[in-house]
């Protein structure tokens, strides 16, 4: 990036001419596809090539790296060496790393929760105005070490960290402008510190608007600094003073101060040394509503569009509860996502959002019988063989609620929440969760996930392999029977009436080349309570809501359990009942058959409901889109009909 150097700015201004009536007086002008004929007042026409029509910046995250930009052709001067450029584009190509919106919030947070080991005590988020237009910005401010003349210039350079410590997070030295430029399109940095007796105050400005506006091909980061040793505030000229005068004229123009003062004024709460960010010209969603909702709640920033999923107005009760969960609220809330983003306590350090301290939170600490398991990764020989404990237990809504997995943290910072190591259609596990600190495997770049290696594959297999251990020693205290527990009471009380006694039974009386087919040869291996349908179980009762396609299908159903396939080597008519669950009597296998048939049916029908709706979500999104396109198009009209009254009025004047 190069902060000094600007590339001049397109004069005049575009206007696209459109067709116009004599009733509007002033020259008309005829549109010929690609050319313009304009008749003067006397008559007289002129034909004039169109410029080429620019459609408006898009405010919304993942559509604004799609506008045309003519590259220049730049050569470099007599005694400078050619140097690779970054285009504009790859600000916006580099944030699409963060798919998620708090997970560049998170980034911002990390930066300084850093600067703990300079003496920061706080950082604080808030919405401001945007003094220009009044639309809303974030704010994030620490009281850290603050960064001199050459730190910021490294801090808004791409991929320069000079943070080397174990215990730091940051570590790639990307996270500043992959962050800020998720969040909004621009973002100003002020910044004041002292180092070897000399204070210092910078202004940095990395603008993705004014980089499209202006039709840069290069990114440009104006910056301007200061030296307050003496009490005032002297300009630090690098090159020239017409070039320091250039920055501060840009920053003017595209930050949301209009004027020097106005700069200088936001140090005067930032104190002898910190930082002040300000991202603004947030971006939209896809409704054209700012994508951070600041409105819902006064003390906490929320995603919209996640938190519009979950306020559905008339909701079953147990999805109320869930929705409550800290699992499920991290989704959109700010507040609860920082209140679990780092699994140590901080002892001299805030989170202040929106004015209020966030309550840190270690889920860990409400388990209820909690057990720590160590856990020795086996990797290069020639590190120091680490250990890694890792709390597990139930949480303490089990087991009326089915949150489970783990919290696994990487350096004090969450990365995976909640991470579901079981499959979707098991109900081992429901309830139970696990935190840990992996220290000796490597985050993805946005910290929301890990890198695939060797190691991250073994951790899963460790976990799944901690909850089913966890699962089948303490799921009784949940009141879950154990897995095959109901298999050996049947046998136990009854061994010659259970099925699997009674087949056992009837197998030896067999010959030796003669096998049970059917029912009973499968019902050892298919009586588990964790199956959501069985043949064989009191789980008919359950609603089919319950019924997951993950479970087990009604192929493999249907194939162990045939409804007229007899049972070959007995007599007719001597296995007709089971007994059920709960011992209230006897339940035919006809009927057991009867209802899963029916289970199935209805599954079906929801099945084909289901399959409608999605194609009726398709339409209206299809015509949703075309009416955004029609909006662009009528918006594009308007604007180019009032830039030609607003030119027809200056050539009259």
């Amino acid at each position: 990036m190069s902060p000094m150097s600007l590339k001049p700015e397109k004069e005049g201004m575009d206007v696209v001419e459109i067709a116009s009536s004599d009733d509007e007086g002033g020259v008309g002008v005829e549109r010929r596809s690609n050319q313009q004929v304009q008749t003067d007042q006397v008559g007289q026409q002129t034909v004039v090539p169109l410029p080429p029509a620019e459609p408006p910046l898009s405010r919304s995250f993942w559509k604004a790296g799609a506008y045309d930009n003519t590259p220049s052709k730049l050569t470099p001067a007599p005694d400078q060496l050619e140097h690779a450029r970054v285009h504009p584009k790859f600000l916006h190509s580099n944030a699409t790393s963060h798919k998620w919106a708090f997970g560049a919030i998170a980034e911002l947070l990390d930066n300084a929760v850093d600067e703990i080991c300079n003496g920061a005590t706080f950082v604080k988020l808030d919405r401001i105005d945007n003094q220009k237009d009044n639309s809303p910005a974030l704010l994030f401010q620490d009281d850290g070490g603050g960064m001199d003349p050459e730190s910021i210039r490294k801090c808004m350079s791409l991929g320069y960290s000079s943070k080397k410590s174990n215990t730091t997070i940051g570590q790639y030295g990307n996270g500043f402008k992959t962050s800020t430029m998720r969040l909004g399109a621009d973002v100003i940095v002020f910044s004041r510190a002292s180092r070897t007796s000399r204070a210092t105050q910078s202004i940095g400005l990395l603008s993705y608007t004014f980089l499209r506006r202006t039709g840069q091909d290069d990114v440009i980061v104006p910056m301007v600094d200061f030296d307050i040793s003496d009490h005032w505030a002297e300009p630090i000229i690098y090159s020239s003073k017409e070039d320091w005068s250039t920055n501060l004229k840009t920053i003017l123009e595209w930050s949301p101060f209009a004027s020097k003062e106005e700069l200088m004024q936001q140090f005067e709460d930032i104190g002898p040394h910190g930082t002040k960010i300000i991202i603004y010209n947030l971006w939209l969603n896809d409704e054209g509503i700012f994508e951070l909702n600041f409105d819902d709640d006064d003390e906490d920033i929320r995603l919209r569009d996640e938190a519009n999923r979950g306020s559905l107005s008339k909701v079953p009760k147990k999805v109320a509860e869930l929705q409550s969960h800290i699992s499920y609220c991290i989704r959109y809330s700010l507040r609860a996502y920082a209140s679990i983003l780092y699994l140590r306590k901080f002892t001299n350090f805030q989170i202040i959002l929106r004015g209020k301290p966030v309550q840190q939170f270690n889920i860990a600490d409400e388990l209820k019988y909690p057990k720590v398991v160590i856990y020795r990764p086996q990797h290069n020989t020639a590190l120091k063989e680490a250990s890694v404990e890792t709390t597990i237990g139930f949480i303490k809504e089990a087991p009326a609620l089915g949150v489970s997995g783990f919290n696994v943290y990487h350096k004090n910072r969450l990365i995976r929440p909640f991470w579901k190591v079981t499959s979707d259609g098991s109900s081992k596990g429901n309830g139970v969760v696990g935190v840990l600190e992996a220290n000796f495997i490597e985050p993805a770049h946005d910290k929301q996930d890990f890198e695939r290696s060797s190691l991250f594959i073994r951790l899963e297999t460790k976990l799944k392999q901690m909850l089913m251990d966890y699962w089948k020693s303490n799921c009784h205290l949940m009141g879950h029977q154990p897995p095959g527990s109901r298999v050996q009471n049947m046998q136990k009380k009854h061994p010659a009436q259970s099925p699997v006694g009674h087949a056992a039974h009837m197998q030896k009386q067999l010959p030796a080349n003669q096998h049970i087919v059917g029912l009973a040869a499968n019902t050892e291996k298919e009586m588990n309570l964790d199956q959501p349908i069985n043949c064989l179980t009191a789980n008919l009762g359950q609603d089919v809501d319950n019924v997951q396609p993950g479970n087990r299908s009604r192929t493999s159903v249907r194939e162990e359990l045939p409804a007229v396939q007899p049972i070959i080597g007995l007599r007719e008519g001597s296995f007709k009942e089971v007994t059920s669950a709960d011992g209230s009597g006897l339940i035919s296998v006809d009927k057991i058959c009867e209802e899963n048939i029916q289970l199935f049916m209805r599954c079906e029908e929801h099945m084909r409901k289901e399959n409608e709706l999605k194609q009726t979500i398709s339409e209206l999104e299809r015509k949703l889109e075309e009416a955004k396109k029609k909006c662009a198009q009528l918006s594009s009209h308007l604007e180019i009909r009032r830039k030609q009254r607003i030119l027809k009025s200056t050539e009259k004047i």
